[in-house]
C-alpha cells in the first residue's frame, strides 16, 4: 500500500477526474455514441435523435466540451462538435498503465 495519501496528483491526471465526470452520465455517453468516426455534429443534429431538451443537450455538450471529450468550432450561428479522439485516447491510456503497471 502505497501510504501517502496526500501526495500530488500527477500532471497527466489533472484531467482525468473532469473525463471520468463527464462519462459517467448515461445521457452524454449516448451523445458520445451518436457521433460516426470523424464526424461533426451541431446541436440541432443532436437534439434530433436525443430524448433531451435542447436546453438538455446543449448542457451536457458544455460538460463534454469543458473535460476536454469533445472539442467545437463556431461557423456562422451553428457551433459544431466533434470527439477530441486524442486527448480522450490519451486519459483512458494512462488509467491503462497504471492499472497494468500496479494492479
Amino acid at each position: 500500500m502505497n501510504k501517502n495519501y496526500m501526495r500530488a496528483i500527477p500532471k497527466a491526471w489533472r484531467n482525468i477526474a473532469k473525463v471520468f465526470t463527464a462519462l459517467g452520465d448515461e445521457h452524454r455517453q449516448r451523445i458520445l455514441l451518436t457521433f460516426e468516426p470523424g464526424e461533426r455534429l451541431n446541436v440541432g443534429q443532436i437534439v434530433e435523435v436525443a430524448t433531451l431538451s435542447r436546453s438538455a443537450v446543449s448542457h451536457h455538450l458544455k460538460i463534454l466540451r469543458e473535460a476536454g471529450v469533445l472539442e467545437s468550432v463556431k461557423e456562422g450561428k451553428a457551433v459544431y462538435f466533434w470527439i477530441a479522439k486524442d486527448f480522450l485516447t490519451d486519459a483512458l491510456q494512462t488509467v491503462i498503465e497504471h492499472v497494468r503497471k500496479n494492479v
